[in-house]
């Protein structure tokens, strides 16, 4: 604690030094001094407000941990509205958007296009006066909304103070507007804590944050890791600007929060490829979205196409289909995976569900049923993103009725009638019998799969019939199917017998990471057998290999590492890799790393390779001892951009991480 009054500008020094390990926190994921430094720096200028509270300002970083309550919202009249946008479906109503838009234009004013992520949030208005946040308010009806300043000031994403730069000068007032979203791993935790404290869960991220955001109590909302992206401005005062991109650019310069995957396109076909880029992206994003947003990129044709009642003509929300909806559990039966894991699965009343339609949905396992307290016959919120198995996200409680059964785990395996048994400290419940016909099932559609074997035409159906007719039982068994025995099957002509015949023979020559991916040994994934293949020269000699050298290679460790000593204990699996490598089944070793050239360096490729595969590329890499990754982040070290490069180089540029092409990356491993 000071023992003399400082000055402004001390205190004004130090605000802003908060204020700038804030931005690089909150903004841009790249923390400069650790947690306790910064919290250090907050409590001095606590301790200075309080003993001088006329030193405190609007934009003090101490006004983000929450004002009083109020026992109410005011009420906000914006100059220019917030607008909605019209949404297209399809491909079809994007293309009669566009020739309306040429209609009102003409051709020649259409240019360009900016495509931003469509945010699941809640729209927000910010207004800077001076460069300092002095108001926020929420969409409401457009032109009226709600007065939620004091709980938006708890957001440390939103900066109190914007930066102003030479080149992007803050004008003396600008109201920004954007969207408030929670991630998907801070909405998973918030909801971790409902669950243990015997509360309702939420029943999803835009919910959730748009409640956070109403909290009477600003303190609540501080709680809340809210976070916001900036995507355009309403009135300004002293600015300029020509286009929608420079809008995003200042606001980034600003110190604003923008989406990195926003892109320019130069015509509607990169509109469709972009939209089709991110639908195919969405499900493995931090946050959620449910489209895409297409604006016409220069403001003076912006202007002169005008607006509707309650939305601009120079843009539309192309949706994705939905992945949320709602129906009803008809029932909760269990499921035997391949290595013996009981899974409930809800059966649902059929219900379309981000393009397809559901009517099987995971509840994972007892805890997770019992955290949700899903029972057969209620109504659920059921969510699918992208190519991952629907879930069950929530019950509506206000439309049970009655009582209904709660589900409990079976006692025995559903499928072979030997009593289950849960180990301590797992949440999984297994049936241990090996020869479970459940599990025998698993474990041969799981090695003839794409990421194992990859043996074509070898399906569940027909893996099914196999069983049943008592051709195969082991993995092993498949090496020995003839035309013959194939042919008489249901649904297979002589040809058809033949491609699975040739299928079969093809995956003999395969890879070391396919084939130990393919065995099914748990907790050993597709990645996890890329690691052991790095490490050791043959199938045989994983067999053999000791837990304490399997646990040393990275990304094993010790659990895993037992799973796999365990499994090859084991006599039938030691018979199955024996009987497989009779059968002509051959493995190529995977490239151990030659050098260590690469070593702490991590690579990210995007965009189209001409002179190597990506596969290679990222092959030559680990040779030599460096990473390759599937994202951009701080922790890149080269992003190699080939042709078409896409969302990965913009988020490379506005990290500040080194962009090489292909023949410099080619150089680099001399080539």
């Amino acid at each position: 604690m000071p023992t003399r009054k400082p000055t402004q500008a001390d205190v004004e020094t130090l605000r802003r030094e908060i204020e700038h390990h804030n931005y690089r926190y909150h903004v841009l994921d790249d923390p400069s001094v650790a947690d306790a430094e910064y919290d250090a720096l907050m409590r001095k200028l606590e301790a200075i407000e309080t003993e001088w509270p006329d030193l405190r300002t609007p934009d003090s970083p101490t006004l983000r941990v929450g004002a009083p309550p109020s026992q109410a919202f005011a009420v906000v009249t914006r100059r220019l509205p917030m607008l909605s946008l019209e949404n297209a479906m399809d491909e079809a109503e994007l293309r009669a958007w566009r020739e309306r838009l040429v209609r009102a234009v003409g051709a020649a004013g259409e240019h360009d296009y900016v495509c931003e992520p469509k945010m699941d949030g809640v729209a927000i208005e910010l207004v800077y006066e001076r460069g300092v946040l002095m108001q926020a308010s929420t969409r409401g009806d457009g032109t009226n909304g709600e007065d939620v300043t004091a709980n938006v000031r708890t957001i440390r994403a939103i900066p109190l103070r914007l930066q102003s730069e030479k080149d992007a000068a803050v004008p003396a007032s600008v109201s920004v507007r954007g969207e408030i979203y929670l991630a998907l791993a801070d909405f998973e935790r918030i909801n971790q804590k409902q669950a243990d404290a015997g509360e309702k869960l939420y029943a999803n991220p835009r919910n959730t944050a748009a409640g956070s955001l109403k909290q009477i109590d600003p303190r609540v909302t501080a709680t809340r890791p809210l976070r916001f992206f900036a995507y355009g401005l309403g009135s300004t005062e002293g600015m300029k600007l020509a286009s929608q991109w420079d809008v995003l650019q200042a606001m980034r310069a600003w110190g604003l929060p923008v989406n990195p995957l926003s892109t320019r396109v130069d015509s509607i076909e990169d509109v469709l490829a972009f939209h089709a880029d991110l639908e195919a992206r969405r499900a493995k994003l931090k946050y959620e979205i449910d489209g895409v947003v297409i604006k016409v990129n220069d403001l003076g044709t912006q202007a002169e196409a005008g607006t509707r009642a309650r939305s601009p003509r120079w843009a539309i929300a192309w949706k994705f289909p939905p992945q949320e909806a709602r129906t009803r559990v008809l029932d909760i039966e269990v499921q035997v995976g391949r290595t013996g894991a009981l899974t409930p699965v809800a059966r649902l009343e059929p219900v379309r569900v981000g393009g397809v339609t559901v009517s099987n949905a995971t509840l994972h396992n007892q805890d997770e049923v019992d955290k949700k307290d899903v029972r057969p016959g209620d109504w659920v919120f059921v969510r699918r993103a992208g190519d991952v198995i629907p879930e069950v996200v929530a019950p509506i409680l206000d439309l049970r009725k009655g009582t209904l059964r709660k589900f409990k785990m079976p006692e025995k395996c559903p499928e072979c009638g030997t009593p289950v048994v849960r180990p301590e400290g797992e949440a999984v419940t297994r049936c241990p019998n090996a020869l479970c016909p459940a599990q025998v099932l698993g474990r041969l559609i799981h090695f003839a799969s794409r990421g194992a074997m990859d043996i074509e035409g070898l399906g569940e159906k027909l893996i099914e019939q196999l069983v049943t007719t008592g051709l195969v039982k082991t993995p092993a068994d498949f090496y020995r199917l003839s035309l013959q025995d194939l042919i008489p099957l249901e649904r297979m002509a002589e040809k058809s017998a033949q491609n699975v015949i040739d299928a079969i023979d093809r995956s003999r020559s395969t890879t070391l990471p396919r084939l130990i991916y393919a065995l099914g040994i748990r907790n050993v994934g597709e990645t996890v057998a890329e690691f052991l293949a790095e490490h050791v020269e043959s199938i045989t000699s994983l067999m053999d290999a000791d837990e304490e050298q399997l646990a040393s290679i990275h990304g094993v460790g010790d659990v895993i590492a037992r799973e796999i000593r365990t499994w090859a204990s084991v006599d039938t699996n030691r018979k199955l890799v024996e009987q497989l490598l009779a059968a002509g089944v051959s493995p190529a070793q995977a490239p151990l790393a030659k050098t260590s050239e690469f070593a702490g360096k991590t690579f990210v490729f995007t965009g189209t390779l001409t002179r190597l595969t990506r596969e290679d590329a990222e092959t030559e890499v680990k040779r030599r001892g460096g990473k390759a990754a599937s994202s951009v982040s701080k922790n890149t070290t080269f992003v190699v951009a080939g042709e078409k490069a896409g969302s990965k180089l913009d988020k490379a540029t506005q990290l500040g991480v080194e962009v090489i092409d292909e023949d410099a990356f080619l150089k680099m491993i001399g080539r």
